[in-house]
């Protein structure tokens, strides 16, 4: 048998690597890496241990500057499958490198809110001239330096839900597509690479098309819009309990979408008036009747909260008890066909952007006026030229603690070993099978494995376990 030289085994592991996940682009309505050609559905899930306490100006923490907790979350997402985390709450003055490193190991990407729900770090609904000022601009602008650096950030969100019913989208629109101008020419005039800019909108079909065709419609006359949004991510509770493709209205959802010009997808699903939930909509997000206008979804959400939506519970000391809900959702992820999900390649079939036009908006309230609010007649001009000061920094580094120092049990009580991330070949997409640190036992699974649909070509049996070597990534 031959081996490869000592010298020569050493002086691979020993030569630096590239990073575990290549960045992403959009092209038309599709995500893509540029490297491979092939299309990337998102399998998310959206992360913000605590709820809103769990970001704290105050107390320096926010769900991506604690090591311990993102080891503990990442490997339990990538036991799941999960390829995307979207968080909604970020402090950009923090150190964020460790856990982005580490999610990156793990395969995932970033989905990156830059408001939050503190005064002056968000749009408000209702007289939205008045939060838009140098201040929250600045605050925006230092998300996007702290996070511009990590390959793992997929996109920023301007805005999630800020129009949430019709008496809110008198004025809040234009000032949104403000927002995405202005984050769009800072990180074109301050970033390496390009990183996309979308808005999270809530499932209100009052005002859902209106808002669609707002946000994505192109403005007359300028050829690169630089308000338009590059994605459109949708909040949508629609699927409940063991419904179907045309029950839930996702059907709907397709046949509406179907002439989309940008990424679509789920940046929160997941209804849970029937628990424990059966997540049954996978097999439709993830088919054939979806894709080809969907990028997939993020499933809301990983902690158990007052709200219930949990997928894992946590205690004051950081251990973590898996929900029915966990397994319930591995099991319909193992049954996808990865091979095929992440083999797809880009249509040709986007069609050009609409050109923006009052005849676009179909509610009565609903702002139909396409001039875009100027930037504040403060710094904030200045700001957007020179960079915000001192600005944040980001970089990947060594993740050299792989296991998780939380308890970690599962639903039935029962203590797991070994949790801990395993790196992904480079430029590689977390799937399951990827990490088996531990069994999720079927019995506890419950729920069915498949929706009354079909599921159409991309479903199979459990993916099997990818033995990866412990020294396939090490920056």
């Amino acid at each position: 048998m031959h081996l490869p030289s000592t010298l020569g085994f050493l002086a691979a592991i020993a030569a630096p690597l590239a990073a575990a996940v290549d960045p992403l682009e959009v092209q038309g309505r599709y995500f893509v890496n540029p490297k491979s050609g092939n299309r990337f559905q998102i399998i998310g899930i959206d992360y913000q241990p605590g709820g809103a306490a769990g970001y704290d100006p105050s107390k320096g923490k926010d769900p991506l500057s604690d090591k311990d907790h993102c080891l503990r979350d990442a490997a339990l997402m990538q036991v799941l499958g999960v390829n995307t985390i979207r968080v909604y709450n970020l402090d950009p003055n923090l150190n964020h490198d460790d856990c982005a490193s580490i999610f990156n190991a793990a395969g995932m990407y970033m989905i990156i809110d830059v408001n939050s729900p503190l005064p002056g770090e968000a749009l408000t609904s209702y007289n939205p001239w008045e939060s838009y000022h140098e201040g929250y601009l600045n605050r925006t602008f230092a998300i996007v330096e702290a996070f511009k650096s990590y390959p793992n950030t997929l996109l920023f969100f301007s805005g999630n839900e800020v129009i949430d019913r019709p008496e809110s989208a008198e004025f809040g629109p234009r000032y949104i597509r403000a927002v995405t101008r202005d984050l769009k020419n800072y990180i074109k005039k301050h970033s390496q690479r390009y990183i996309p800019v979308g808005y999270s909108a809530a499932d209100v079909r009052d005002i859902l098309w209106d808002s669609w065709n707002y946000f994505t419609c192109r403005i007359k006359g300028e050829k690169d819009d630089e308000s338009r949004a590059d994605v459109f991510g949708l909040n949508s509770y629609s699927w409940c309990g063991d419904a179907t493709f045309e029950s839930s209205t996702f059907k709907d959802l397709v046949d509406g979408f179907k002439d989309t010009s940008v990424p679509i997808f789920f940046s929160e699903f997941g209804c849970n008036e029937v628990t424990p939930r059966l997540f049954t909509e996978i097999a439709a997000i993830y088919g054939d009747k979806m894709t080809g206008v969907f990028s997939g979804g993020m499933v809301y959400e990983y902690t158990q909260e007052e709200n219930n939506y949990g997928l894992v519970e946590l205690d004051s000391d950081g251990n973590a008890k898996l929900l029915q809900d966990y397994n319930t959702l591995a099991k319909q992820y193992a049954a996808l066909d990865f091979d095929a999900l992440y083999s797809q390649k880009p249509g040709s079939d986007t069609p050009d952007p609409v050109t923006c036009d009052a005849k676009l908006i179909t509610q009565k309230g609903f702002d139909k006026n396409f001039t875009i609010p100027e930037m504040p007649h403060d710094n904030s001009a200045k700001i957007l030229s020179a960079g915000v000061k001192p600005a944040p920094s980001g970089k990947i580094v060594p993740v050299t603690d792989l296991a998780t120092p939380h308890k970690v049990v599962d639903v039935d009580g029962k203590e797991l070993s070994g949790v801990a991330i395993k790196a992904v070949a480079d430029n590689g997409w977390n799937r399951p099978g990827v990490n088996t640190a531990f069994e999720i036992g079927a019995a506890a699974a419950g729920g069915n494995s498949t929706s009354k649909e079909d599921a159409g070509a991309f479903l199979r049996p459990t993916v099997l376990a990818l033995a990866l070597p412990l020294f396939a990534y090490l920056v």
